[in-house]
């Protein structure tokens, strides 16, 4: 698969025949020196091929002509030959390694942000606890990426940066660069992680903004939504949940769907029925290998989130787990995300119709299923109102 569809390259007016757009400082040093060993190539092929057709012509066996079998020397030919292409090969090592040292060594003012590799997901935490599934960076800012795996080895790769490293099991690396073009651009992991390894390719899984609009994304993304359902479909996005789990009734991605499971009676690969009820929910989350679905006891093993959840974040999980019994609220989630006009359809925006969408866990909550998704801007608190809006801790690896 290539890095970019061909007919979004010609379209993009910073990318070239060769190359994604030129989008990180890195970039230009990285595509000059490419290009150099690519037209040094070119010539050296060029000569040797022309060579061998010119003598496989010229001393080619044909009536009346004699080879002579002794071999030939020209001493100041076979020192040229290499002396010259080993001198070639120095100086692409040393431009080599004085690029790989600006890639290994980053400036002192940096933004940090801590990124979680998973099968078969990324994660990212920022400086103020927010926590995303695309990394979202300013322009013209150096970035210092700290780099954890909870599984396997992944890399982390992103072509427009030119940039690109490892992330190891049981260390931490770090990679840094500074974008230098506004927009979105595709996120690889360009290790083999799995047999899903190509759903960790994500298109547009970096956006850059320009410093204002990455102030207003940061404070915005700090604040999970006040109603409990919500905030269950908030972390359900950021904690990498959907890599595994679909909202889409019978569809399997590793883990089962989450549709309609809620209040059902499950068989588990021991042999028992289990229902699938709030203390299901909570051990699955806790203690996922406790008690697995029949059927699945051969898919990747889930992490335990224990430690990485809070009480409120467990029961926020748990409201949106039993909203998902709900055909409306199912479509919607399926459809990318809870518009203004679903929240409506679903009555989480009014007391009429609250219990549509979880009422039984939002008494778990601790809060009133007539609490709105949203506030308006202009109702916002600059603190958390509760402990459930609070931004969820780093996922510890």
């Amino acid at each position: 698969m290539l890095p970019i569809d061909l007919p979004m390259l010609l379209a993009d007016k910073h990318a070239t025949f060769w190359f994604p757009p030129a989008a990180s400082t890195f970039a230009k040093d990285v595509d000059w020196l490419y290009m150099v060993i690519l037209y040094i190539s070119i010539f050296f092929f060029v000569l040797v091929v022309a060579a061998m057709v010119l003598f496989a012509i010229k001393y080619r066996r044909r009536p009346g002509y004699v080879g002579d079998s002794r071999p030939l020397h020209n001493n100041a030919l076979e020192i040229t030959w290499t002396v010259i292409p080993s001198l070639i090969v120095c100086w692409i090592f040393v431009e080599g390694v004085n690029g790989y040292m600006d890639m290994m060594t980053p400036p002192v003012d940096t933004i940090d942000i801590n990124v979680t590799a998973r099968q078969w997901d990324w994660s990212f935490q920022y400086p103020n606890g927010a926590i995303s599934d695309q990394l979202h960076i300013p322009n013209n800012r150096a970035i210092l990426l700290n780099m954890r795996s909870e599984d396997v080895l992944h890399a982390f790769y992103v072509p427009a940066f030119r940039a690109k490293s490892d992330v190891v099991p049981g260390r931490v690396t770090t990679m840094w660069f500074q974008p230098i073009l506004e927009g979105e651009f595709d996120l690889f992991c360009a290790e083999y992680c799995g047999d899903l390894h190509s759903d960790m390719i994500k298109r547009h899984g970096v956006v850059v903004h320009d410093q204002a609009g990455y102030d207003a994304w940061l404070a915005d993304a700090a604040k999970p939504p006040v109603n409990a359902v919500a905030h269950g479909f908030w972390l359900y996005q950021r904690m990498g949940c959907k890599s595994c789990h679909s909202t889409v009734e019978g569809t399997r991605i590793v883990g089962p769907s989450f549709a309609k499971s809620y209040d059902q009676t499950l068989r588990t690969a021991k042999g028992a029925d289990v229902k699938f009820d709030q203390q299901y929910i909570r051990q699955s989350i806790l203690e996922p290998q406790a008690e697995v679905r029949e059927g699945y006891q051969n898919a990747s093993q889930m992490p335990s989130f224990q430690g990485k959840l809070n009480e409120d974040q467990l029961s926020a999980l748990t409201a949106f787990l039993v909203a998902m019994k709900d055909d409306a609220f199912i479509q919607a989630v399926a459809d990318g995300d809870l518009s203004q006009a679903d929240k409506e359809s679903l009555g989480l925006t009014d007391a009429a119709g609250a219990d549509a969408a979880g009422a039984d866990a939002a008494s778990d909550t601790g809060k009133s299923a007539e609490e709105p998704l949203e506030k308006p801007a202009d109702e916002v608190p600059t603190e958390p109102a509760s402990e459930s809006s609070e931004s969820p801790p780093a996922p510890k690896t």
